[in-house]
C-alpha cells in the first residue's frame, strides 16, 4: 500500500467588506482549485498558482462566489442544522442500542441460568435404574 498526499484545496480569503479575494497561501503539498478551470489540476509552486488566478474561468467563479454569498450563507445556516439533528439521531439510536445490548445479556444470562437448573434437576438415581 502506497503512501500519498493530498493537495490543499484552496480557498479564497475574505477582506473587511465581506468579498471574497484572492490569497496566494503557502503550498507545501500542492493545491487544487476547485473553480473548474482545470479539472484535476494540481499546481505545486506560488508562481504557478498566481498565473492560474489571473485565468478568466477562476475571475468569473471568484465573481460568482462574492454573487452568492448570501445563498451560501444560508445553505451553511441548513447544513449546520442537519448536522446537528443528525448528532441528535445518533444519540437515540446509540441508546437504543445499549438498551438493547443490555437487554440481551440479560435475556442470555436468564437463560443460562435456566438451563444450569434443569441440569442439576435430573435425578441420578434414575439414571442409575435403568433396567
Amino acid at each position: 500500500m502506497e503512501i500519498t498526499i493530498t493537495p490543499d484545496i484552496y480557498t479564497p480569503s475574505v477582506d473587511n467588506t465581506g468579498n471574497y479575494i484572492d490569497n496566494i497561501p503557502i503550498i507545501k503539498n500542492g493545491i487544487f482549485c476547485p473553480c473548474g478551470s482545470r479539472k484535476d489540476k494540481t499546481y505545486e509552486t506560488a508562481s504557478k498558482f498566481s498565473i492560474h488566478i489571473k485565468s478568466k474561468t477562476h475571475q468569473k467563479w471568484l465573481t460568482i462566489l462574492n454573487q452568492n454569498k448570501a445563498n451560501y450563507y444560508v445553505e451553511m445556516l441548513k447544513t449546520k442544522e442537519l448536522v446537528e439533528n443528525q448528532r441528535k439521531i445518533i444519540a437515540q439510536l446509540e441508546n437504543q442500542l445499549h438498551k438493547k445490548t443490555l437487554t440481551i445479556d440479560y435475556l442470555t444470562e436468564q437463560v443460562i441460568n435456566k438451563t444450569n437448573q434443569q441440569v442439576s434437576n435430573i435425578d441420578l438415581l434414575d439414571l442409575l435404574d435403568f433396567n
